[in-house]
């Protein structure tokens, strides 16, 4: 079945802005993102769900005018930290050891390698590795979305320090590095709706190495 869905779902180019994606649906999209694996499992970013008209109608001035973006029901913004601090890195220890009621010296020793390691380094190279990580969770949430027949479209065009700026997202120590608008396709107007979907064939782009 899942695969039956990613077949189905393709980069909508146009949506129905008559139709609304329920809250049911998409909790349990976000909560597909928020499971994804991460290095280390710091999580070292946030999504930020924006359906104010206004507020995505100035992200699509922005955005190369794509449509999806006011006619979708939702806009996921992924957003990554801007660098990785000790206060950061100890957060997301901390909050380990505290859901899971102990703590030992491996962990422990880890934390350090983490801190040592990633802290001195410059903040581009941070967040870079950081965005990398949201990209992960951005797979994760496609897939979520075709299994609920949610129409997604993943969008790197747009400027991202103007949708920083719009949703201030500097202050908070995120910097914008993919969006997502989710909604149902247009019966009409996409011209992508009902072309082939085309891939590499499978010996092309699997190796099997026994």
């Amino acid at each position: 079945m899942l695969i039956e869905k990613l077949n189905w779902r393709y980069a909508t180019k146009k949506m129905d802005p008559s139709k609304t994606v329920s809250d049911e649906k998409v909790d349990r999209i976000l909560e597909a993102a928020r499971l994804a694996p991460t290095s280390s499992g710091l999580q070292p970013f946030e999504i930020f769900v924006v359906t104010n008209p206004d507020v995505r109608a100035r992200i699509r001035e922005v955005a190369w005018d794509q449509s999806p973006i006011t006619d979708g029901s939702h806009l996921l913004v992924f957003a990554a930290w801007d660098n990785y601090t000790s206060e950061r890195i100890n957060a997301s220890f901390d909050l380990v050891n505290d859901e899971r009621g102990f703590t030992n010296e491996g962990w422990e020793n880890y934390r350090q390698m983490l801190l040592s390691t990633y802290v001195p380094r410059e903040a581009q190279v941070n967040f870079e590795h950081a965005a990398r990580q949201a990209y992960i969770a951005l797979g994760m949430t496609l897939t979520a979305a075709a299994f609920e027949a949610v129409d997604s479209t993943p969008m790197e065009g747009f400027e991202p320090e103007k949708v920083d700026e719009i949703l201030g997202l500097r202050e908070k120590g995120l910097r914008s590095v993919t969006i997502l608008p989710l909604g149902y396709r247009a019966e009409e107007g996409d011209w992508l709706k009902d072309l082939k979907k085309v891939r590499r064939a499978k010996e092309d782009f699997i190796t099997e190495i026994k």
